[in-house]
């Protein structure tokens, strides 16, 4: 290849596909909205899977240095009823296929693992057209602009990339999740570090669309997610600026429940963060449009599932790979990388394989019921 690619996005799949590339010996350039690497929280942990996450941390070249992140013991793994009744629990012997490193970790690797300068930050893409002879200009929002020979949206669930091939917008899903951390949670929040256990907890409503889950991060900390499935005026009438009102209104949702899990809303150290769940059409795919493709949540933004970040990491390894074998025939390789992407993510994962990577071979019917499934396939 003869000109370098242009990536917006400097997440974790745009990262890797960068990474990819530069295994390779095809130069790249990162424009990303943030202004540092250390402009903000890079969320929480994430479980990176044998199946695919993996898979791209090989391509990169990166197994190694995965491994030097990776928290210990956080495969742990609790599922409780509302009540706090324990429907399931395993420990984290660590031959799971799901280790879980914080994604600022990750994220840092990817950076470190790239040559000096590759990430231009403080760059925030705000809108894209096409040239001509597989050409498109970005603008950022500072006036620049930079013409894109081959030009890659990494740039996530509001991408400004994606109107060059689809028009198609994420719509809300009707369930939002609401943030909250709990720091030092051993001295300071004991009985909910307990409840908790070592790794991550799932607590399931008597209902369906509730739910407080939560893991343990590095440092002693506690990152929960509240599960909640109400329309987005529900939640634009509670003040999250007012952080001891926000956590009293969410609370109340969970009317019943055991304290120990209610506690994971009111004894946060922060104020609730409310975060929409939003998604694209599912099955969504594009006519080839020469010079420009998408990755990641940009391509395919789903539901909550724990795949987004695999996925995104898995389709910037794949598309850096598509172009190494063929630097002489782009759109070939664009072409096959995103047919190739559209089946993965329209592929449903199968219930026994998805189920056993989380929870192993043996399943109590009660925790069968709970997710929806009536009984095991033979």
């Amino acid at each position: 290849m003869n000109t370098p690619v242009t990536i917006i996005g400097a997440g974790l799949g745009g990262l890797t596909l960068a990474r990819v590339l530069h295994v390779h010996g095809i130069p790249s350039e990162v424009f990303e909205a943030e202004a540092s690497p250390a402009s903000r929280l890079q969320g929480g942990m994430l479980d990176i899977h044998d199946y695919n996450g993996q898979l791209a941390l090989e391509a990169a070249g990166l197994t190694d240095e995965f491994r030097g992140i990776v928290l210990e013991g956080r495969q742990a793994l609790r599922v409780l009823d509302w009540d706090g009744t324990v429907l399931f629990e395993r420990g984290d012997d660590g031959t799971g296929g799901r280790p879980e490193a914080q994604r600022g970790d990750l994220r840092r690797m990817l950076l470190d693992s790239l040559p000096a300068g590759t990430v231009r930050w403080g760059r925030k893409a705000v809108g894209a057209r096409t040239l001509g002879d597989g050409c498109h200009e970005v603008t950022f929002d500072d006036g620049t602009t930079v013409v894109a020979g081959l030009l890659v949206g990494a740039d996530g669930a509001w991408s400004r990339i994606r109107p060059l091939l689809t028009d198609a917008v994420p719509r809300y899903s009707g369930t939002s999740f609401v943030e909250t951390y709990l720091y030092d949670s051993e001295t300071r929040h004991a009985a909910v570090a307990k409840t908790v256990g070592g790794g991550s907890m799932f607590g399931a409503g008597p209902t369906e669309g509730t739910g407080i889950n939560a893991h343990r991060e590095s440092g002693d900390t506690l990152h929960a997610y509240v599960e909640l499935t109400e329309p987005l005026e529900w939640f634009d009438a509670i003040d999250f600026t007012d952080a001891e009102a926000a956590k009293a209104r969410i609370a109340a949702e969970f009317d019943g429940w055991s304290p120990e899990l209610t506690a994971l809303i009111t004894e946060s150290d922060v104020a609730p963060i409310h975060r929409p769940a939003f998604a694209l059409p599912s099955g969504l795919r594009w006519e080839r449009v020469p010079g420009v493709t998408l990755l990641g949540d940009a391509a395919h933004l789903a539901l909550a599932n724990g795949e987004g970040a695999n996925l995104a990491m898995l389709d910037g390894a794949e598309l850096g790979k598509a172009l190494a074998a063929r630097p002489d025939d782009v759109e070939t390789a664009l072409a096959e990388y995103e047919q190739a992407m559209f089946i993965r993510c329209e592929t449903p994962m199968e219930e026994d394989f998805l189920l056993e990577s989380i929870f192993g071979d043996d399943i109590p019917e009660r925790l069968l019921n709970l997710f929806g499934i009536e009984e095991r396939k033979a």
